[in-house]
């Protein structure tokens, strides 16, 4: 699969919350920073946010651009679902990811279009 398809894939991974195989795409020493967390460093941290501290019951990502170069990626889209409190949330997002030799995904940075200042 190329990169690209691999961020794509990623993103239904989430959407189906098969954990084990997103966790999969990442290189063991991933670094994954998103506002309101400190950064997760690791597959067993990064499997321990989608299990156990992530908002975000349920949703799905809808893709609006994807910029891939050989060593990273941009991804802008936009994001509706429901938080394990139970509010519906509609957003914006951008990522940007970058790639180990292998393919796998090193560093992952999340950023969301909302109303801070």
């Amino acid at each position: 699969m190329n990169r690209e398809q691999r961020i794509r894939h990623y993103y239904e991974l989430v959407d189906a919350g098969d954990v084990p195989a997103l966790v999969d795409l990442f290189d063991p020493e991933v670094v994954y920073r998103r506002p309101g967390y400190e950064p997760l460093v690791g597959k067993a941290e990064l499997e321990r946010f989608y299990r156990e501290q992530r908002v975000i019951k349920e949703g799905r990502h809808t893709l609006s651009t994807t910029l891939v170069k050989e060593e990273g990626a941009a991804v802008h889209g936009t994001f509706e679902g429901t938080l394990h409190d139970g509010r519906e949330v509609s957003l914006a997002f951008a990522d940007f990811f970058t790639f180990s030799a292998s393919g796998a995904f090193r560093t992952r940075d999340t950023f969301f279009f909302a109303p801070l200042v």
